[in-house]
């Protein structure tokens, strides 16, 4: 689930149920959720310190849990899952422990990486100004009473969530933050914004920074009859 100013997100992205093994109606129920991510390397061992997406750790993060990792398509990780060991805590600090990844060498090649998990599209957030991505997707988008466009997609990013909001004159990219987006009100499909100036649209120029104009030859000579008349 994604919130403007919590971290626990999610997207509907592609799903990693087994297309052989469950019919289409279970796989359409089936959504991943951005979980955490991996920040750096944690001593010597292969422990990796996690930003948490998630109000709740003891149920997400527990030893056995798989996740999907999101990263670049360089990497040797790419494609692949990663089951957690242990989680544990250095000065209020979550740590994981992960299977396979057994020093510092191994732990820094998986350094921002994403973790997703599966999850069911029907579950039910306790957590507030929480949301799954198939509840924002097609809102409208409002700012000062009137609307500017629809909400397309999320953008899940390293350092912030995006609402890419569909306008008459092209996708717009919202960073989702309370200070910019102060109201989410599902049950009636709107979203309300309140981008700073230059967001939305270009600043005018400040006339203070037009460059001066140029005299002409027309000007110098009616300068100088007025003069001559006076």
């Amino acid at each position: 689930m994604v919130a403007a100013f919590a971290s626990t997100s999610s997207t509907p992205i592609s799903s990693s149920v087994n297309d052989a093994t469950v019919d289409d109606s279970e796989k359409d129920r089936t959504q991943q959720l951005r979980v955490g991510r991996l920040t750096k390397a944690h001593g010597l061992k292969g422990a990796i310190k996690l930003e948490l997406f998630t109000d709740d750790p003891g149920r997400r993060f527990v030893p056995g849990a798989v996740f999907t990792l999101q990263v670049p398509t360089g990497s040797a990780w790419h494609g692949k899952t990663i089951e957690l060991v242990e989680l544990r805590w250095y000065n209020q600090h979550a740590v994981g422990f992960f299977k396979d990844v057994v020093d510092r060498s191994a732990a820094e090649t998986l350094a921002k990486a994403i973790l997703w998990i599966d999850a069911d599209v029907a579950e039910q957030s306790d957590e507030e100004d929480a949301w799954y991505d198939h509840q924002l997707v097609g809102l409208a988008v409002m700012r000062d009473g009137v609307r500017i466009g629809t909400i397309g997609r999320l953008e899940h990013m390293p350092a912030q969530d995006l609402l890419i909001v569909k306008t008459p004159t092209g996708d717009v990219m919202i960073p989702f933050v309370k200070a910019i987006v102060p109201s989410v009100d599902v049950k009636n499909g709107v979203v309300t914004i309140t981008p700073p100036p230059g967001l939305l649209e270009e600043l005018p120029e400040d006339p203070a920074d037009a460059e001066p104009t140029l005299e002409t030859d027309s000007d110098t000579d009616a300068a100088a009859s007025a003069l001559k008349t006076d």
